[in-house]
């Protein structure tokens, strides 16, 4: 089969994998191209096991399954593929922050290939009414976007300052607006704007507006947090989304975290973010803005990603 493995990252020829107890093997029918895979294929996060697949988002086929996903079921497979279940943080809930915690496309091979395996208790199942492509993005960028968002504390009927409008952004706004919040975009990009301003925010600017209840940083650039902390209302939450973040300069305690406000990090997710965001996202369907790219061509869509040239969500497809 083809795949994609780091370091650098190449296409090669292997063999289907074989799952072993309690692992389903599936047929990739589209992975999302998440900014964590062009971190770990530029080196910003350093691969946990040499030449892995990268890939988190991964909707598939089920081909030798289980009896909670049987042959033919449609499946995702997530950034979270393992867990202690007996720490101190799996034990209160936060198994996101589990120290023996296991990741897709990071310590295990993931989605850019035709095939991948996943462990039963950490596969997913998909809402209905969305196409394979457009369910690839839930699975990572939109499940984080729910976490960030919940980290965000947003009081109800508040405001949200995004900075940043790429693949997890654009769902998180979604689910902030069906809360009735009021969701302020803050990106350069005038095509991420207008995508914006079509998914119901409020405003969408190159511009930071002031006095919010909230916000949320998805860009990597830490020379943003200043900026993001200065245009909260006292009292304020400011979210940080990436799993890699450029460093933040020196904050001035007046102008940036006086009046309570504070900075809030999101480290993965937790199975039950997972669910609550899916089934959301099947009580509420929401807009997936996607660009599809060959499997072959994973590297375009990583360049692309990095340039910023991709409206949504990047998808790879067989």
């Amino acid at each position: 089969m083809l795949a994609w493995r780091t370091a650098p990252l190449e296409a090669c020829t292997v063999e289907v994998p074989s799952p072993g107890p309690g692992e389903l093997l599936v047929r990739v029918l589209a992975s999302g191209v998440c900014r964590t895979d062009l971190h770990v294929v530029d080196g910003d996060l350093p691969v946990h096991r040499p030449r892995v697949t990268p890939g988190h988002e991964v909707v598939g086929s089920v081909v030798v399954g289980s009896s909670a996903f049987p042959v033919g079921t449609r499946v995702g497979i997530p950034w979270l593929r393992h867990t202690c279940g007996s720490c101190r943080f799996c034990s209160r809930g936060a198994e996101n922050l589990c120290p023996s915690s296991e990741y897709t496309g990071w310590d295990a091979d993931g989605g850019y290939a035709e095939y991948a395996i996943v462990p039963v208790a950490y596969a997913l199942p998909l809402p209905s009414g969305y196409s394979d492509v457009e369910l690839a993005p839930l699975l990572c960028a939109g499940i984080i976007g729910y976490r960030a968002l919940e980290r965000a504390l947003v009081p109800p009927g508040g405001t949200l300052g995004i900075w940043g409008f790429g693949g997890s952004a654009h769902l998180a706004a979604q689910v902030a607006i069906a809360r009735g919040i009021s969701v302020h975009v803050v990106t350069r990009s005038v095509e991420a704007q207008s995508l914006a301003l079509s998914l119901g925010a409020t405003s969408a600017s190159s511009s930071a507006p002031s006095g919010l209840d909230s916000a949320i940083l998805f860009a990597p650039v830490g020379s943003l947090v200043p900026q993001c902390l200065a245009a909260l209302a006292p009292g304020g939450t400011l979210a940080i989304a990436g799993i890699h973040l450029t460093d933040v300069p020196p904050l001035v305690y007046q102008d940036h975290l006086f009046y309570e406000r504070q900075v809030r990090s999101v480290t993965a997710n937790t199975r039950a973010d997972a669910h609550a965001f899916l089934s959301f996202a099947a009580s509420c369907r929401l807009e997936v803005s996607c660009v599809e790219y060959p499997l072959a061509s994973a590297m375009s869509a990583l360049d692309d990603l990095r340039a910023g040239r991709v409206r949504g969500a990047a998808v790879l497809v067989p």
